[in-house]
């Protein structure tokens, strides 16, 4: 038989939809202008895009696969924003697709077609340079450039889309769109049922960097903005939306643009807070016996001036958990002879491995040989560690082995070298020092975990305190491809470490150390420096390659005290806020959610509530519902 024609009928077109593409060479276009369609071919509708140059009738290439977990070919993938040393690897499951070319060619965006019966979601979006766009996410996780309308037309485009699919607003996201057929009884489902957050795998962090788009609006791009509504019922009449109302399609007539939502808790003016003088005095808080007398007050000194020079070999020791607070001078002298014959007892079982023994044995060839590159480029430029035979060098390396030793599990992570520098550059001492890094990385030895489920947790706690801070510098990061936050991957990964100068950081750690004013306090330092750069950003329009350089850029130009101050000033600013949404809080150690089984009326999981939920824990089926009640913690007093 014949092969019947393909039947073609246009539904909707609109021309002057960009692309924004990030092309570095002179000679390509930067913005690309087409039309965005509805066709329906052989009665399936679709979304399609294609440039203005191409014809306007030609079939664009498909840019979709459903998702059917079956085929594809394993790729590694690197990072390209940072030395290949900092790159997060990928192993990810790439669909072949012969049939297609691929949407990027030599620098060009190519068309792509998307049937209404893919799209799971779309959120629009708009900031103050004026430009609205759209971003689709598919229910496959495919990634789709963000569409922008130079020209209007996305209430139309929004409009005769419903045609076809069920557009169902967010009550706590007006930006945010779940995409359903029809007669599908999908909105009746609880939202863990939704599987928003479709992943179980391990390497979502490293896919927020290989894709941003397949994974950050494919689940948190879902979660923006939802601040009022995290703490309010769906129910509430927040969510009961008239077709008449903003969230909805305007007239065809009508292209008021976006209303710039912005967090729906006020948050008060932000405060001015100044640094206070260091610790300088150490005997002051020791009794007769060398009992520390009263920690919690000498923290918040050294959390906000930190501690002078001479103190710090003695105050360490105390912040990193080597002495306890409660130690006596005699104890302290006990505890250290115990510590050190625990230290050479390790140092020896790898110092005794032959070279037969290490051939037999890769893993601790591989530590060794990871350990050995990274020593010899560790603060070279410190007095302490420069030097082809400096002495300092060799403890470096001894530290790090025997730390395999004390944790071979986990072994040596690339990064574990520049935590340890200015512990060793402070105490100069091989024990102490090493007992310091333990106390350190119990801290954040997850941030080293091949799972790197706590750097998708920062990550993502990261993007919760920036959107209620700045949701148009989200916007704007979300427009370029960046609303991942990658470009801040090294500098949660080892605290900053890289970006300020050696003093400044010996400066910052002790301040991190005492945990004050909250845990995640180093979050808020993130949020500080973002903010700091958010005029050059968005002023220079910076794309997501200039924004990876620009950031990488700001290392060893940034003021310390200028940051710390900042971040102190948001954590007031948030504390301060009585409607501050319940995942905020927990993130400034305001709220701890209830183990309570009983629940109010109000406390039923909302869909924030789910998402975060399913980030923080893999494949779970449903979330840790919230007791009515919440917890308020005082903000800490400071002398």
């Amino acid at each position: 038989m014949d092969a019947k024609p393909e039947s073609h009928k246009l539904i909707f077109e609109k021309e002057g939809v960009y692309l924004h593409t990030n092309a570095k060479r002179s000679n390509q276009d930067t913005t690309i202008p087409g039309f965005i369609r509805i066709v329906e071919r052989d009665g399936e509708p679709a979304l399609e895009w294609s440039p203005v140059e191409e014809d306007v009738r030609n079939a664009p290439a498909v840019f979709y696969t459903k998702k059917d977990g079956e085929g594809g070919e394993e790729e590694t993938k690197f990072d390209p924003g940072y030395e290949p040393d900092w790159a997060v690897i990928s192993t990810v499951k790439q669909e072949k697709r012969q049939e297609h070319p691929p949407v990027r060619e030599t620098g060009h965006w190519g068309s792509f077609s998307l049937p209404l019966s893919e799209l799971y979601s779309l959120r629009r979006a708009r900031f103050s340079l004026g430009r609205n766009f759209l971003v689709l996410t598919t229910r496959g996780g495919d990634p789709l450039p963000p569409l922008h309308f130079h020209r209007g037309g996305t209430r139309e485009l929004l409009k005769a889309m419903q045609r076809y699919i069920r557009l169902a607003p967010s009550p706590m996201d007006g930006r945010l769109f779940l995409a359903y057929p029809h007669d599908s009884g999908a909105l009746s489902q609880s939202f863990d049922e939704l599987h928003l957050f479709d992943d179980t795998s391990a390497d979502l962090v490293s896919r927020f960097i290989q894709d941003p788009y397949a994974t950050t609006f494919g689940g948190f791009s879902k979660v923006t903005n939802f601040f009022r509504g995290a703490i309010r019922h769906p129910e509430s009449p927040l969510s009961n939306r008239s077709p008449q109302d903003a969230h909805f399609p305007h007239p065809a007539d009508e292209e008021p643009g976006f209303e710039l939502i912005t967090c729906g808790a006020e948050l008060g003016p932000r405060p001015v807070v100044k640094r206070g003088k260091p610790l300088d005095n150490w005997d002051q808080f020791l009794d007769p016996e060398g009992r520390v007398t009263d920690p919690q007050k000498l923290k918040e000194i050294v959390f906000r001036g930190g501690i002078v020079p001479s103190l710090r070999k003695e105050v360490w020791k105390f912040l990193l958990g080597f002495y306890p607070w409660n130690s006596t001078a005699k104890e302290r002298e006990d505890i250290l002879r115990v510590k050190t014959d625990e230290y050479f007892r390790m140092k020896v079982q790898w110092k005794s491995v032959s070279e037969e023994q290490e051939m037999r044995n890769s893993l601790f060839r591989g530590y060794r040989s990871l350990i050995e590159r990274d020593v010899n480029r560790t603060d070279r430029h410190n007095s302490f560690f420069s030097g082809n035979e400096n002495p300092g060098l060799t403890l470096l390396h001894d530290v790090l082995m025997t730390y395999c030793m004390y944790n071979f599990d986990l072994g040596y992570v690339q990064g574990m070298s520049d935590l340890l520098s200015p512990l060793l550059f402070v105490t100069q001492n091989e024990v102490e020092s090493f007992w310091c890094l333990t106390g350190f990385m119990d801290l954040v030895h997850q941030n080293f975990e091949e799972s790197q489920e706590a750097m998708k947790q920062q990550l993502l706690q990261l993007s919760l305190l920036l959107r209620a801070l700045d949701p148009e510098l989200c916007d704007y990061l979300d427009s370029q491809d960046s609303g991942s936050l990658c470009f801040c991957f090294r500098w949660l990964l080892i605290w900053f470490k890289r970006e300020f100068s050696f003093e400044d950081i010996l400066s910052l750690w002790e301040v991190l150390w005492t945990r004050l004013p909250c845990e995640n306090f180093h979050l808020l330092m993130a949020c500080s420096i973002l903010e700091s750069q958010k005029e050059e950003l968005i002023g220079s329009n910076h794309d997501f390659n200039s924004i990876l350089k620009h950031i990488n850029e700001l290392t060893m130009k940034l003021d310390l005290q200028t940051v710390l101050c900042g971040a102190e000033a948001i954590y007031l600013q948030l504390t301060h806020c009585k409607e501050l949404p319940l995942k905020v809080q927990e993130v400034l150690g305001q709220h701890v959610p209830s183990s309570s089984s009983e629940q109010s009326p109000d406390s039923e999981p909302t869909e924030t509530d789910t998402l975060l939920a399913q980030s923080e824990a893999r494949g779970a089926s449903s979330c840790q519902p919230f007791n009515g009640q919440t917890p308020q913690r005082p903000p800490p007093t400071y002398p």
